[in-house]
């Protein structure tokens, strides 16, 4: 049994699905919603086991495979075949594998966390202290936390090139989000299959790999492993935005995902 992913729906036309990373929720796309909205019919969605959504079946694997079978259950139920995807990180290695599936008809993955490389693995341990951080502090503590500027910087920096953009009920929102991730470990372990075994494959729909060049969680240095597992892609540098650049640039975003589904729905694979 597919658990029932919390979601938002918003605007008409072409479905494009939302897809944040590990530890966040689906408000991480809202700088990017509205933008998306004029053209499309957006959902923004909050994978198995974080934000609003529902745990891990009894059973079910934490890695990116099963968070993709969710995905597909999930848009059978919204009525939806095949949307265009746009994932950030964990929701980035969701997107090449539904792509490699074709399960979708376009995929556009924001740092994907399908290419790590030791130096990456070690980069993601501001992951783990945000995660100790979330749980050891009570909800009072880290609301009172988050109030201040000074500590909205200090937990937007790993993710963030303009961490000052984030207020403090976003900020506190987030942290929350972090401290109520069920299966947040056994996630972070899953994720870091690919210092052994990075995504490969052909994917089945065109597939744009997005990387910001400030990203201090999974470097953009990953590219170029990237580009030589996935050559079928385009590669598009994010310049000067962080690992989750959705406020850092987020009419950039909006942009380059706008763009990839006109080109594939013309008939135009948005591919090198």
């Amino acid at each position: 049994m597919f658990p029932s992913l919390a979601h938002d729906r918003s605007g008409s036309g072409v479905p494009v699905v939302l897809v944040h990373g590990i530890g966040h929720r689906r408000q991480a796309w809202d700088p990017v919603v509205a933008r998306l909205a004029t053209d499309h019919e957006v959902i923004a969605v909050d994978l198995t086991g974080f934000g609003e959504s529902p745990g891990h079946p009894r059973g079910s694997r934490h890695d990116v495979e099963a968070f993709a079978d969710h995905l597909v259950a999930a848009f059978a139920a919204w009525g939806v075949e095949r949307p265009h995807l746009a994932g950030n990180s964990l929701g980035g290695a969701i997107a090449l594998e539904l792509a490699r599936r074709g399960a979708v008809s376009s995929a556009v993955a924001i740092a994907p966390a399908a290419f790590i490389d030791w130096k990456g693995a070690g980069a993601a341990l501001p992951l783990v202290a945000m995660r100790l951080g979330a749980l050891c502090l009570p909800a009072p503590a880290l609301r009172q936390a988050t109030r201040s500027a000074a500590v909205r910087r200090v937990i937007g920096w790993p993710l963030y090139a303009h961490p000052d953009r984030h207020d403090a009920a976003a900020t506190y929102a987030d942290a929350l989000a972090m401290k109520r991730a069920r299966g947040f470990e056994l996630t972070a372990i899953r994720c870091l299959r690919p210092v052994f075994r990075p995504f490969r494959g052909t994917p089945k729909a065109p597939v744009t790999i997005a990387w910001g060049t400030k990203d201090r969680i999974l470097p953009y240095g990953q590219m170029a492993r990237a580009r030589r597992l996935v050559p079928q892609a385009r590669f598009v540098p994010l310049e000067g935005a962080g690992h989750v650049p959705m406020t850092d640039c987020p009419e950039a975003i909006a942009e380059l995902i706008r763009g990839t589904i006109a080109e594939v729905e013309a008939g135009r694979p948005a591919v090198a």
